[in-house]
C-alpha cells in the first residue's frame, strides 16, 4: 500500500519545498498532475500548486473530489473527517479474521489530485492452521476458524487425566506452537482403611474410576456416614465412613428415658447405647420440686449427662427410691 504522508502543505506564495517528498515516477495507484513549483506555473487559475503525496509538487483543485462512498471487501470504511475532498483521509480496518500483507488490520487512505483514493492493500484471509492432531482417549474443542493466534484447548474423556499442554495455539506459519498432549488412564490407590472397620474387597494395588468399595463395622460399632466410597475422576476416593463406638450410661440409681421407653440401666443391653442415640435424664425443679428431662447424645464412645442431673446416693436409693428424681411427678403434670 502507499503509506500515508504526514506532510505541512503552504498554499500560495510560501515555500512549500521544504514540506513536500521529490515527485516518483509511475507511482502506483496515483495519475500525477502537471508539476509546479508554485501556483504561477499551473495553468489554469483554479488550479494550485500543491503537494499531491508521492507526486510531490502538482497543480490540482484544492476543493475536487473523491468517490464516496466507498467499499472494499472484508473492510469496514470511515472518514476521518466530515468530507471527502483533496487531502482528506479515510480509514480502512479490516474485518476480524482478515489482515493487510503487512500484517496490519487498519490502514490510512487519501484524496488525490486524481480525484481516486490511495491504494491501501487489501484485507485477506489470516492463516489458518490445519485441525491440530487428534488424541486417543480424549479431543480437543473446534473453533470455526483455526487462524493464526486462535487458541485450542485439550480435554479428556472421563477416567483419563491430560498429561501435557492444555492450550496449544496458531502460529503465523500455520504449525501448531505445542505438541499434542495425551490422555492418561486414571486409578486410585488402595482405598485408606477405618478405625474398627473392615474394607470389603478384594485387594488390589490400583482401583479403576467409578469402582465402588464397601465398609462394614466391627460388632458393637455404629457406621456414620456412607457405606461405601468411589474411585473419582481425580484419582481420589470419596469421603468415607468412621465407625462409631456404643456409650455407657453415666447412671447407675435411677431411671432414664431410652427409646421412648422410661428403663433403669440395668434393662438396657449392657448399659450401652449407640452412636448418635439420645438418652433422657431426669433433673429435679427444687422450687416446685417435680421433675423434668434434659437430654444427652451419644458421640463415638462419648455420654456426658446434662448438668441438671445428679446421681441418688446409695441410702436414697436404697431406702427412698419412691422419692428418686424419675419418680416424683412431672412438671409438665402440675
Amino acid at each position: 500500500m502507499v503509506d500515508t504522508l504526514a506532510i505541512i502543505c503552504h498554499f500560495g506564495d510560501q515555500n512549500v519545498t521544504d514540506f513536500c517528498p521529490t515527485r516518483k515516477k509511475n507511482p502506483i495507484g496515483h495519475t500525477c498532475q502537471k508539476a509546479c513549483t508554485k501556483d504561477l506555473d499551473c495553468p489554469k487559475k483554479k488550479l494550485k500548486c500543491l503537494c499531491d503525496g508521492e507526486c510531490g509538487l502538482s497543480c490540482v483543485t484544492p476543493r475536487s473530489s473523491c468517490p464516496w462512498p466507498v467499499i472494499l471487501e472484508n473492510a469496514n470504511i470511515s472518514l476521518k473527517q466530515e468530507t471527502w475532498n483533496f487531502g482528506d483521509q479515510m480509514l480502512v480496518r479490516c474485518h476480524p479474521g482478515f489482515k493487510m500483507a503487512n500484517g496490519l488490520e487498519m490502514a490510512q487512505s487519501r484524496c488525490q489530485g486524481d480525484k481516486k483514493w490511495s491504494v491501501t492493500a487489501p484485507c485477506d484471509v489470516i492463516s489458518t492452521c490445519n485441525d491440530p492432531p487428534n488424541i486417543e482417549n480424549g479431543y480437543f474443542v473446534k473453533s470455526e476458524h483455526h487462524m493464526e493466534g486462535a487458541l485450542v484447548e485439550y480435554k479428556c474423556n472421563a477416567g483419563y487425566r491430560l498429561e501435557g499442554p492444555v492450550f496449544t495455539t496458531c502460529m503465523e506459519n500455520k504449525t501448531w506452537s505445542d505438541n499434542a498432549p495425551t490422555c492418561e488412564k486414571i486409578y486410585c490407590p488402595p482405598p485408606p482403611e477405618i478405625k474398627e472397620g473392615i474394607l470389603v474387597a478384594v485387594k488390589k494395588t490400583e482401583y479403576k474410576v467409578s469402582e465402588v468399595i464397601y465398609y462394614m463395622c466391627k460388632r458393637n460399632f455404629l457406621m456414620d456416614g456412607s457405606h461405601s466410597v468411589t474411585c473419582m475422576s481425580n484419582g481420589t476416593w470419596s469421603d468415607g465412613p468412621a465407625c462409631r463406638a456404643r456409650c455407657k450410661v453415666p447412671v447407675q440409681r435411677s431411671q432414664v428415658i431410652y427409646q421412648g421407653r422410661k428403663v433403669w440401666v440395668t434393662e438396657i443391653e449392657e448399659g450401652l447405647v449407640h452412636h448418635s442415640d439420645n438418652v433422657e435424664f431426669f433433673c429435679k425443679n427444687t422450687t416446685r420440686a417435680c421433675s423434668y428431662t434434659a437430654s444427652s447424645q451419644c458421640f463415638d464412645g462419648a455420654l456426658e449427662p446434662p448438668e441438671c442431673y445428679k446421681e441418688p446416693t446409695w441410702v436414697e436409693y436404697t431406702f427412698f427410691s419412691k422419692n428418686l428424681v424419675s419418680e416424683i411427678s412431672s412438671c409438665q403434670e402440675l
